[in-house]
């Protein structure tokens, strides 16, 4: 007999989206600083830079959703052990 878990509660679910959200913030910045992107901005016309942030946003989205690189689990791990995930 298989039991499934628990859904998470409203409180446990915002933490781990703030905390996969910071993990996608951090590895579009480390996409950015590694150079990628800059060879669709090196294309020019206006917006380049901007689009070039977009793809990289959605890069990093795409990778935290396939696991990322375990930051977003440790956080949450971290504040949920912590408690006060509850305070606005």
């Amino acid at each position: 007999m298989h039991i499934p878990p628990l859904p998470p509660t409203a409180p446990q679910t915002r933490l781990r989206d703030a905390a996969e959200a910071l993990e996608t913030s951090f590895l579009a910045e480390m996409l950015k600083s590694a150079g990628l992107g800059r060879a669709q901005a090196a294309m020019g016309g206006t917006g380049s830079d901007e689009f070039s942030t977009f793809l990289l946003e959605a890069q990093a989205r795409e990778m935290v959703k396939a696991g990322g690189i375990g930051l977003a689990e440790s956080l949450y791990q971290a504040l949920a052990a912590r408690g006060d995930h509850d305070a606005p």
